[in-house]
């Protein structure tokens, strides 16, 4: 995953590419300072590419939640410059899951986890998180688990 971000570092430096380079170079150092926390924790290897993909998630998370609040506020530029952030971070997450495939895997981990009232939704989370992190909306997800376990 590493080597991946670097090699598109170093293209976005070969086209001259400023808004993308600037958006490489926010992964690397959030990646960075997992990896600094990691040390303090007794990890001198550093993060795990599954961690690294929970760093990118969070990050596409936050941009979300900014460009929305930019729009609200008028401010369609930075809207949409966080939008193409979100692009940019996307290219190394794996395929996100369609509704139909969303729909199987929280039924699938509904019965792993045995879950069957909605007190049970923290495992069946925890279960999807472990299973498909980057792979899936959870907020889409949390709201799937919870309509299955009302029923």
């Amino acid at each position: 995953m590493r080597d991946r971000i670097n090699a598109k570092v170093k293209q976005a430096m070969r086209d001259k590419d400023s808004e993308q380079l600037g958006t490489l170079r926010l992964i690397n150092a959030a990646i960075k300072d997992r990896d600094i926390a990691a040390r303090s924790e007794g990890n001198h290897d550093g993060v795990s590419d599954e961690e690294i993909l929970k760093v990118l998630a969070r990050m596409i998370k936050q941009r979300r939640e900014s460009a929305k609040a930019y729009e609200e506020g008028g401010r369609l530029e930075l809207a949409e410059k966080e939008i193409n952030e979100i692009s940019i971070i996307e290219q190394f997450l794996p395929k996100q899951l369609s509704d139909e495939e969303l729909q199987v895997a929280v039924k699938k981990a509904i019965s792993e986890t045995g879950a069957e009232s909605i007190r049970d939704m923290g495992r069946v989370m925890g279960v999807l998180k472990t299973n498909y992190t980057g792979q899936m909306d959870f907020g889409k997800a949390g709201g799937t688990v919870k309509e299955m376990l009302s029923c």
